[in-house]
């Protein structure tokens, strides 16, 4: 267990604790991140034919599967892939894969983010690394700089022995026949905390000098991982929506407060204007039976002063309504200030239809109210007669 000081490192606090980091109760505070240990993870470098980041996701999706490993897609997020190296025509990435935590392998506090213990422990070059966690021996490949694979063994010795030799030769071999050979230039062994340690078969075994050393202090990986439990994730998803709530609640609060403010303020404004207006009334009370005897002298001289309801402007608008060559002729053109009947004839009943429409469709006529009869057959043709009456006549 490390904790973060302020000149960016991390210092380390305990070494030693329970197998099981769900038993680890002395959890320091402030935000959590957790490194899966090497176990935990599955890790897949392969080389990508292409250096489009956005098909990245689904060939390291197909290279797993390609191996017989999918992650549970109702577990979260158990998967990431992170580039190595790239050239012109091929990316060289590493696809890790989480196992599904099981009771007692998530911390009782819920971490902040999630990550590789392989990758915060970092190598120069390329370069092999091995050390002991949780009381088994792990190893890394780094290429680069840059985790390349990482594995856990079943072996609890002191020092590493000939067969932890062997799975580090058996994991370079295969690498090399995917086309990701790697030379190691050192070999580092970080023994437990408080042991001297040896290198064992490490020593010259890779044909370059181990060199023993403490195991440094994480750094934080970059860039980071995505990797998400699921009963982390619905942790806060719970937890954002109770925030949610109760900032929901605190809006709403403040929003009825604030109608309640506007509402009152309204309110004042509203009677204070009510006065206003009522004492202006009282003061020209006498002005309103006036201007309703205005009103109603100036209503009757309407079918005067109005222009649209002159005679002339009336039997225009009349004229043009009548169809061209239909054969239609007023015989009386009666224009009073009820409104306006039209008598008529022509030779054929469609020419007074039209008439009749046109009559009621023209704009400079629709302030009457046309009741326009059907024609009636008579010995000289079909005669007409069509009434445009004021609308409060109609109404009467």
């Amino acid at each position: 267990m490390w904790k973060h000081v302020p000149d960016g490192g991390f210092e380390r606090l305990s070494e030693g604790g329970p197998m099981m980091i769900g038993e680890l109760g002395d959890l320091p505070g402030g935000e959590l991140s957790m490194l899966f240990p090497v176990k935990a993870i599955h890790t897949l470098p392969f080389k990508a034919p292409s250096t489009d980041p956005a098909l990245f996701e689904d060939l390291a999706v197909m290279h797993a599967e390609r191996l017989g490993i999918r992650p549970d897609p109702m577990a979260g997020q158990l998967s990431d892939h992170f580039i190595v190296s790239e050239d012109e025509e091929s990316t060289i990435l590493l696809h890790a894969v989480l196992k599904s935590p099981g009771d007692g392998e998530l911390p009782l506090r819920t971490p902040k983010e999630f990550d590789l213990s392989a990758r915060a422990f970092q190598a120069e070059g390329d370069a092999v690394t091995a050390w002991k966690e949780l009381g088994r021996w792990v190893f890394a490949i780094h290429s680069g700089g840059k985790l390349l694979y990482a594995q856990a063994t079943s072996y609890d010795g002191a020092v590493p022995d000939d067969a932890l030799l062997r799975e580090i030769h058996l994991a370079l071999g295969q690498l090399a026949i995917q086309g990701l050979k790697v030379t190691p230039a050192h070999v580092h062994v970080w023994p437990p905390e408080g042991e001297l340690g040896e290198a064992g078969s490490l020593a010259e075994g890779l044909g370059v000098s181990a060199v023993v050393e403490r195991r440094p202090d994480p750094m934080i990986p970059s860039p980071e991982s995505r990797l998400l439990p699921a009963d982390v994730r619905a942790a806060r998803r719970e937890k954002k929506r109770k925030n949610q709530i109760i900032a929901g609640v605190a809006a709403a609060a403040l929003l009825y407060l604030a109608f309640i403010i506007w509402a009152s303020f309204g309110l004042w404004q509203d009677m204070k204007e009510r006065d206003r207006l009522a004492s202006e009334a009282g003061n020209v009370g006498h002005i309103a039976a006036e201007y309703q005897t205005q009103i109603a002298k100036w209503d009757e001289l309407e079918p005067v002063v109005e222009a649209a309801q002159g005679p002339l402007e009336i039997m225009l608008n009349v004229a043009n309504a009548i169809p061209k060559n239909g054969g239609v002729r007023l015989t009386i053109a009666d224009i009073g200030p009820d409104g306006v009947k039209l008598t008529g004839a022509a030779p054929q009943s469609a020419p007074v239809n039209s008439f009749s429409l046109a009559l009621k469709r023209t704009p400079d006529l629709s302030w009457l109210e046309w009741e326009n009869e059907a024609p009636k057959k008579t010995a000289k043709g079909w005669e007409f007669r069509f009434t445009g009456a004021l609308p409060r006549q109609a109404a009467q």
